[in-house]
């Protein structure tokens, strides 16, 4: 048979067995007929909160933090709604705060493709930078003794709106709500302390849970503390077209979304396979080897124990060169080494959150990795089989496990996130 992964901005077709295969999508939703009539309606009535508009005063200051460049946010939408309710401001009150938590600030060319030249020459936007001490405010620790450092301008402003796109997350159960706040416009510290790997260790810390979950729990918490007034979360399909829209108050608004992400995403198997094929949902999300762990993670879950993952990412951005993420794989020679020097007490390092995930799911797999835009080398180097030829490599992975071996595949990476059935 023949499937279409999401690989980069154009796809990847490959050729698989037609016997022994289960294919599984996440369940595509028409995208809504006006978007912005229907975002428009959920500002003037929102969830558990008053419209918009009657939050925000005349003379007011306004923050609205975004997705950076990784997420498939339609951000020109979304802000094209807001910022016709907040007509009665001048655009020099109102900051657009990137949320780039701990990845590389957004170039300019970037930013005028996420927000639009209109929208950049009337509101000041501005990436967070977690690394610059400057911008930042400390404002308490959490109840587990996350120290808490947000983005100066976001806690300086008389409104904070929060806006995200809602879907499974591999630790923090789903994107968008409250990750708007922290990790997205947290201070470096801030986000070692939720991403330790105390917390990344834990069985709760994984798709689809957010109560029980600790770094979404401390997440809350955060967003609680500091205070949020009004947010705005959407739900895409493949296309990255919305979907769903919720607004209103922060925590009723997110629990809305992530019911709704969870029946479209989430979807049941009756046992582990021999080889899962998987992605990292194309671009922009397979942009760089980083994110392109999510993609296994989605993949680990049904995987057996000495399985084989395949995963198509293109990684058109590298590694990413910028972060400690790389640098992190090459302090040691094996997966389980570096597992345990991140494990080590006391040890606590940027991106090693990432580091630590894949390394437990290579504890458990044989990783092989197609990536137009890293070289065989680089992925040696990360621990990872180079693979030029999909196929091949799920057909060879078939082979190791024998003449009854079985194969899942999932086209859209971690937009669907297979889970073993119960008894």
């Amino acid at each position: 048979m023949r499937v279409h992964l999401d690989y980069g901005s154009t796809g990847l077709d490959v050729e698989l067995p037609d016997e022994g295969v289960c294919v599984i999508e996440p369940r595509f939703r028409a995208p809504l007929p006006d978007a912005h009539a229907a975002l428009t309606a959920a500002l003037r009535s929102p969830l558990g909160s008053a419209p918009l508009r009657s939050c925000v005063r005349a003379g007011q200051r306004v923050a609205i933090s975004v997705c950076d460049v990784t997420r498939p946010q339609p951000r020109r939408e979304v802000l094209k709604a807001i910022l016709d309710e907040l007509d009665h401001l001048p655009g020099e009150n109102i900051t657009i705060l990137v949320a780039t938590g701990t990845h590389r600030a957004n170039t300019p060319a970037e930013l005028e493709s996420m927000v639009g030249v209109d929208i950049l020459r009337r509101c000041r936007v501005l990436n967070h930078d977690c690394r610059d001490g400057s911008s930042l405010t400390y404002v308490g620790r959490t109840s587990t003794g996350v120290p808490v450092h947000l983005n100066r301008a976001w806690l300086a402003s008389d409104v904070r709106i929060t806006t995200g796109v809602v879907e499974p997350h591999f630790f923090a159960g789903f994107s968008g709500g409250p990750k708007m706040v922290a990790p997205g416009l947290a201070g470096l510290d801030t986000v070692l302390a939720l991403h330790n790997a105390d917390r990344i260790g834990h069985p709760g810390a994984t798709w689809g849970v957010t109560e029980g979950n600790p770094v979404h729990d401390a997440v809350r918490e955060i967003a609680r503390l500091t205070g949020v007034t009004f947010a705005l979360d959407v739900t895409v399909n493949r296309d990255k077209r919305i979907t769903g829209i919720f607004a209103g108050d922060l925590f009723e608004a997110h629990r809305e979304a992530c019911a709704a992400a969870a029946r479209d995403a989430m979807c049941s198997v009756q046992g582990p396979f021999d080889v899962v094929l998987t992605t990292n949902s194309g671009y922009p999300l397979d942009q760089n080897l980083y994110q392109a762990v999510k993609g296994l993670s989605a993949a680990a879950r049904v995987v057996r124990q000495g399985g084989t993952i395949v995963c198509a990412a293109e990684c058109r951005d590298g590694v990413p060169d910028k972060g400690a993420y790389g640098q992190l794989l090459a302090s040691a020679a094996t997966p389980k080494q570096l597992l345990a020097r991140i494990l080590s007490p006391g040890y606590s390092q940027p991106d090693q959150w990432q580091a630590q995930i894949q390394a437990q799911i290579q504890m458990k797999a044989a990783v092989l990795m197609k990536a137009g835009g890293l070289t065989a080398d680089r992925l040696r180097a990360a621990h990872l089989e180079p693979v030029d030829d999909v196929g091949e490599a799920v057909a060879r992975g078939l082979r190791r496990a024998g003449p009854s071996s079985t194969l899942c595949v999932l086209p859209q990476g971690p937009r669907t996130i297979p889970y073993l059935a119960g008894p």
